[in-house]
């Protein structure tokens, strides 16, 4: 089983949107073993995006992830990265497809409501910025055998 780390943005929160798209990631079969609401600091988003760290945007990405509360969430499932962001779509939401998070709640490039992951090597990364291994906690649910096959 794969984690990923999930952040509802500040525009997904203002908008009251934050439910439908865990929503959506439940519905997609995987589960949520580790949530909270932060209002995340300056130094806490410029760990997390320090890989844009040299690019033009920067620090408009950092004004914007720390201008509203956002959701960490942590969610756990069969190829869950991969799952994820398909089930985000397209980074830019003029450019994503129907039927995904972006493409059908999406306003711009930058307003594109949830983070995911884009690789388990960066899943571990950005999990351990937002959660203790304390705060994670696995099970299973019944109806898995349902949703996929063993």
């Amino acid at each position: 089983m794969e984690r990923s780390l999930v952040l509802i943005k500040p525009d997904a929160v203002q908008r009251g949107i934050a439910g439908t798209i865990i929503a959506r990631f439940e519905r997609r079969g995987l589960r949520i073993v580790a949530m909270k609401m932060i209002q995340m600091d300056k130094a806490l988003a410029q760990r997390h995006y320090a890989v844009h760290q040299n690019k033009p945007f920067f620090n408009d990405l950092v004004k914007f992830i720390t201008s509203s509360p956002i959701i960490a969430a942590v969610f756990e499932g069969k190829n869950a990265v991969e799952v994820i962001r398909q089930t985000m779509g397209e980074t830019n939401s003029a450019k994503a497809s129907p039927g995904t998070i972006r493409g059908d709640y999406g306003i711009d490039l930058q307003y594109n409501l949830v983070h995911g992951s884009d690789s388990l090597e960066n899943a571990q990364k950005e999990i351990s910025l937002f959660f203790s291994t304390k705060e994670i906690v696995s099970y299973k649910r019944q109806v898995e055998p349902w949703i996929r096959e063993s």
